[in-house]
């Protein structure tokens, strides 16, 4: 074919893009070679990018014409070169820096090095001799990486003329590894040569021959499946000599210097460029830990400090270099607490926060372009593969295997996992790391990342071969990562129900799944946070027994919902409620359904039901209220508007007090439900929360008032109303709160007594009518005019006389958050002008103040209740809710009557308004503020995770687990949290310490 023949339409169907300046520079090409067109074209068109290989080509017969020209003697050597650099133009530039290593594609390679081999070679690069290097400095540093990147390009070649790449893949991963192994020893032996001698940092050649030291590869290059540019992860080991007078803590001064040496061997700037990072940091204390520790003291700190994460990362640990011996007694000696890590305590906790360190840094805008660490992506593969050998690999030695690939050829042959899964997952593997593979190849540099241009999806679409086009390649990848997604299920959570099922294979939904025994199952459970695996697989058995239409939708759906209830915090009594829910509902066409339909529903529902026994036991006495969670409109609070006309409504349809009450008690259990499901799943915040939980008790109470009243028909005897005080009058609700009240009425007639005895009446039914034993509301009248010894309700001017009279300082200050919330309204109003004259006085003394101040010590120092932390107490502790509620009490005290906007029953309100006022600085506010909020939500969250009021944070991890994962912070932070509010409400006590004892006083108004 001439040049004149080649039509466009011909150079498009080689592969060609740059169409308008291909035909000169295959005439330079021609020129340069002496070959013709058609021996060329062919050639570069098996390039992955075609015209890169020919500009490459060309710059590199333009370099160093004599030394290039030969190396393309016939149309098969030319195919050869321009298939590596068409797919690397990083292999290109180690050509040009290095055109006589050119030479490495003289001849086909036709099968890979041995390990032995590649490591014999970059012994020879740097010219060592018994383990020492003759090179050394840049000199060594060059010749070793020169040599690397020959054996490179080598095996990349041999990849790129593989058929079935997919199914080479492991294979050119495996020699990789080796050849990463061979520059370590190579790289050991230059350190060794650059530490023997005299002077800083160099020991006698004695004892540094004498110095056991051994490397340990850790992920990918222990398991032998390193990319084309991977970091390469290890650990040191060492060991001293005693008959030859070497003490251990020598050794680790020698070792140290070899370690930090040999790294340097590999990446620092020389003037071939580093290899790839070598990077140490899964060693014991990670980045602050030893570079270099002896094999005792690594298993002292894997005995008694270790997690379980770094256990898991020891699975696939292996020596790479250095002294063999010692490192095959490192391995043996961690293996069996590897072996053993599944049945350690927060396993599953430790396993997720390793997965969890490998994505939380991903960009939001890399996470769809992510081959390793997305969804669906290689990391999805690799945690299950793992978590499954942990589980079985503790009884079962077959599947303790260090890659992935064996690893799940061997839990197929072992029966945990299906066979047709395990194959199908294994080829989805090898073709997610044959594009990493091609991707790092290309500039031989480190990259995840799918490329986003059309034109590099094409170029990775022609190097892997998988797929014609970048949209068809696109597809391809797309279907991979949706099959991959569901693995975990698949793979870890469907053979469980072939444990309990009594059935056909067929019938359980499982494709060749594997047939687990009953022990193999509890092990699962066991390793994914179930404390009872025996009991859970009892409700499993129940929930797929049999052939109803709720059986067979169940086993379907169970697998993923196993997986949202290990997710939580309580996965027994997620599962167990769950249990008794589909006993409820089973038969409910609806519920299936949702469950079936609705992915969003089902899975709000195992956060529900795995974290907080508040919500489940109320869920227990209303299951369809389970429907709400298919709609986040039905998730969010409902207003005090829509509360009231649905009151209004009952108390039309009523006629009896104690039927209207019944029905408002229901409304309230509702209400409250629905609150406790926007905490838990995030849709409403603490403020939000506390207003919803507020407005709900007061419709009930103003609900069961207006019933009262209007069974007794009193109304023209006496007005009557209810003042809430403390976190009802301040709109300050948690879950569990008692409702502090006080009850006050009006006679409208001349019968003081008779009104009186009304009243009293009025509370004793308010108190029978409101009592609810499925969700306790708890009228607490403590804070009334003389506490437990005053009568349970007064009259207006009883009140008025009192606190014009006898009112004691703490008094007006518990006066600051009353309000009105049920009742007579002109009563209301009326009740609240007396209270502002008490708790918003025109001037306040200091013998107030000091007043104010002795009882908050005699609280902190009485109150508290004996034996608790005063650091954990969430309401009276240090720097917790008292001491935020008290200073911005007191500041209410002083200023308020000069101040109106500080007549507010809202702490946080009030707070904001001391900081326009300049009353406390902005950050010290902001502080009180952090630690009032902190405390209210903890508060609120060991409700919901106990059923139960407390207010001590708990020591006890689990409990102190699952109150963090209320407040939102991922599993296994129960440290994490106890850290944080030990933090925050130090700092809010260091404030308040300053800004409440001293707090300076503002001149009283004149005039």
């Amino acid at each position: 074919m001439t040049r004149e023949q080649l039509s466009l339409t011909t150079l498009a169907r080689a592969g060609f893009v740059g169409l308008s300046s291909v035909r000169g520079e295959l005439d330079e090409l021609v020129e340069l070679t002496g070959f013709g067109v058609d021996d060329l074209l062919p050639a570069l068109s098996a390039a992955a990018d075609p015209d890169t290989a020919l500009a490459l080509a060309l710059r590199l017969l333009r370099h160093a014409p004599v030394q290039t020209a030969r190396y393309v003697p016939s149309r098969n050597d030319a195919r050869r070169v321009f298939r590596v650099i068409g797919a690397s133009e990083g292999a290109a530039e180690f050509f040009l820096r290095q055109p006589a290593e050119l030479s490495a594609l003289d001849y086909p390679i036709t099968a890979l090095p041995a390990a032995e081999e590649l490591r014999a070679d970059l012994l020879d690069s740097v010219g060592a001799v018994d383990g020492v290097a003759a090179l050394e400095d840049d000199a060594a540093r060059t010749a070793l990486r020169v040599r690397y990147r020959r054996r490179l390009v080598q095996i990349a070649s041999f990849d790129l003329e593989q058929e079935d790449p997919v199914a080479g893949l492991d294979a050119v991963a495996a020699a990789l590894s080796d050849l990463a192994a061979a520059a370590l020893e190579a790289s050991l032996a230059v350190a060794r040569r650059e530490t023997i001698g005299t002077g800083p940092g160099r020991f006698p050649e004695a004892e540094v021959r004498a110095t056991r030291f051994a490397v340990i590869g850790m992920g990918k290059a222990g398991a032998r499946e390193l990319n084309y540019v991977s970091d390469v992860d290890v650990i040191y080991v060492t060991e001293g000599d005693e008959e030859a007078g070497l003490s251990s803590g020598r050794a680790v001064d020698i070792a140290t210097r070899l370690a930090m040496l040999t790294q340097r061997g590999i990446h620092e700037p020389a003037i071939e460029p580093g290899l790839w990072e070598v990077d140490p940091n899964l060693r014991p204390e990670g980045k602050d830990g030893a570079l270099v520790r002896t094999l005792e003291s690594h298993i002292a700190y894997y005995d008694r400090w270790a997690k379980g994460w770094e256990f898991q990362a020891l699975l696939k640990a292996r020596p790479l270099a250095g002294d063999r011996e010692l490192g095959e007694r490192y391995v043996a000696a961690l293996a069996p607490k590897v072996w053993s890590s599944a049945s350690r305590e927060n396993f599953v906790e430790s396993v997720q926060r390793m997965r969890e360190r490998v994505t939380d840094n991903i960009p939001d805008d890399e996470t769809h372009y992510q081959l390793k660490l997305g969804p669906g992506g290689l990391r999805d593969v690799e945690f299950t593969v793992q978590l499954l050998q942990l589980v079985h690999g503790q009884t079962d030695e077959l599947v303790r295997q260090r890659d992935t690939l064996s690893a799940l050829a061997a839990l197929a042959a072992q029966g945990y996992i299906g066979r047709e899964e395990a194959a199908a997952f294994s080829q989805d593997y090898r073709t997610l790391r044959l594009m990493e593979h091609r991707l790092q190849l290309r500039h031989l540099s480190r990259t995840h990342l799918m490329p986003r241009d059309e034109g590099d999806v094409r170029i990775l679409a022609r190097a892997t071969g998988l797929a014609p086009s970048a949209e068809q390649l696109l597809v391809r990848w797309n279907e991979i990562k949706h099959r991959v997604r569901g693995l975990h299920e698949r793979l870890f959570y469907r053979p469980l129900l072939s444990a309990v099922a009594a059935m056909p294979t067929d019938d359980t939904g499982l494709t060749g799944g594997a047939g687990l025994t009953s022990e193999q199952a509890e092990a699962r459970l066991a390793a994914i946070g179930f404390r009872d695996p025996r009991g859970a697989l009892a409700h499993i058995a129940a929930l797929t027994a049999g052939v109803s239409r709720r059986a067979i939708i169940q086993r379907h759906l169970l697998p993923v919902l196993l997986q949202w209830f290990a997710a939580g915090a309580d996965p027994d009594y997620g599962l167990l409620t769950f249990r008794r829910l589909s006993e409820d509902l089973g038969t409910t066409h609806w519920y299936l359904k949702m469950l079936r339909d609705s992915t969003g529903a089902a899975e709000r529902l195992t956060r529900v039901l795995s974290g907080s026994r508040y919500a489940g036991e109320l869920l227990g006495r209303i299951p369809e209220s389970v429907a709400w969670l298919e709609s986040e409109d039905d998730l969010r609070p409902r207003s005090a508007e829509v509360l009231r006309e649905e009151t209004a409504a009952i108390l039309g349809r009523h006629q009896s007090a104690a039927t209207a009450a019944a029905s408002l008690r229901a409304v309230r259990r509702r209400e409250v439900l629905r609150l406790a499901f926007s905490a838990i799943l995030g849709f409403a915040t603490i403020e939000e929360l506390a207003r919803g939980l507020t407005a709900v008790n007061e419709n009930v109470l103003e609900g069961v008032l207006s019933a009262i009243r209007a069974e007794r028909g009193d109304a023209a005897d006496l007005e009557f109303a209810i003042i809430g005080m403390g976190r009802f009058g301040g709109r300050e609700l948690g879950f569990g709160s008692d409702l502090d009240v006080m009850y006050v009425f009006r006679p409208l007639g001349a019968d003081q007594d008779a009104a009186h005895k009304a009243a009293l009446a009025i509370v004793a039914d308010l108190n029978r009518l409101t009592e609810d034993n499925r969700l306790p509301l708890d009228l607490d009248i403590g804070l009334r005019p003389e506490g437990k010894n005053g009568p349970p309700v007064r009259s207006l001017e009883a009140y008025r006389a009192y606190y014009k009279r006898w009112s004691l300082t703490w008094e007006a200050q518990a006066l600051l958050r009353a309000r009105g919330v049920a009742g007579d309204a002109a009563l209301l109003a009326d009740f609240e002008a007396v209270a502002d004259e008490v708790r918003y006085p025109a001037a306040i003394g200091e013998q107030e103040v000091r007043e104010v101040k002795r009882i908050k010590a005699r609280v902190e120092n009485e109150r508290l209740p004996q034996g608790a932390d005063p650091a954990r107490h969430l309401k009276l502790g240090r720097g917790s809710l008292s001491d935020v509620e008290w200073f911005v009490q007191l500041v209410q005290l002083q200023h308020a009557a000069a101040i109106p906007a500080l007549r507010t029953t809202s702490t946080l309100e009030a707070l904001a308004v001391a900081v326009d006022n300049d009353l406390i600085a902005e950050d010290d506010a902001a502080r009180l503020r952090e630690a009032w909020l902190f405390a209210s939500r903890a508060r609120s969250a060991m409700t919901l995770w106990t059923n139960k009021t407390a207010d001590v944070l708990p020591a006890d991890r689990v409990a102190l687990e699952g109150v963090a994962r209320l407040l939102e912070y991922p599993p296994g932070s129960a440290s994490r949290l106890e850290e944080d509010y030990l933090g925050v409400t130090r700092r809010a006590r260091a404030v308040f310490e300053r800004s409440f004892y001293g707090l300076p006083q503002r001149p009283a108004p004149t005039g």
